[in-house]
């Protein structure tokens, strides 16, 4: 199966999520359940209104 080479692809998925990934590692380090839990709703409740 060949797969096409797409040079100058403007949206690395991976990139991105493993971005996502680290940056949520980095905010959340040494939190405990409940902060964690505040944190992701904090995020939840800015990604849906605004």
């Amino acid at each position: 199966m060949k797969t096409k080479d797409r040079k100058g692809k403007e949206f690395d998925a991976v990139k991105t999520f493993r971005d996502i990934k680290e940056r949520i590692s980095k905010d959340s380090y040494g939190m405990t359940f409940e902060q964690f839990k505040a944190y992701i709703a904090d995020k939840e409740g800015k990604a849906h209104n605004g």
